[in-house]
């Protein structure tokens, strides 16, 4: 697991994806939503995605970085997604509004779907994803047949 230029920018071009998903997101959660460093975990998320899932896979060709960086920013959403219901779902339950552990489970889950199903229907958010992903997959092929 050493350090390559394509990992770099693979990480950089997934974080900043992660932060202007989550910046197109906003606008359509319920205004009392207090997003604390919400853009900020998802562009950390979208860091650890770039250097684990598409870098290492750069220098093969550019359909088969397209395709990692694609399964990169699926990776991103499906952890954005689960990080942040697990803290609403969190925060919910120092309030005790569940029951017991499953419930807050079940509404984590719930969460989870419904902001997924929200942001897959917005053309900004899903738009973003996308291209993100085909540009970390196709700049981090370039990198890791330019810069050695």
């Amino acid at each position: 697991m050493y350090p390559t230029a394509a990992k770099l920018v693979a990480a950089l071009v997934l974080a900043a994806t992660g932060y202007v998903t989550s910046e197109a997101v906003k606008p359509l959660l319920p205004e009392d939503t207090v997003f604390g460093m919400f853009s900020l975990v998802n562009a950390v998320l979208g860091l650890l995605c770039g250097w684990i899932i598409v870098g290492p896979r750069a220098g093969q060709g550019a359909s088969y970085s397209l395709g990692a960086g694609l399964s990169g920013v699926a990776a991103l959403a499906f952890w954005g997604l689960l990080v942040q219901a697990a803290r609403q779902s969190f925060y919910l339950s120092l309030g005790r509004r569940f029951d017991g552990p499953m419930e807050a489970i079940l509404d984590m889950l719930n969460q989870a779907l419904e902001w997924g199903l929200l942001m897959l229907w917005h053309p900004p958010a899903a738009g973003a994803l996308i291209l993100g992903g085909a540009i970390a997959g196709l700049l981090s092929e370039f990198a890791a047949r330019n810069w050695r």
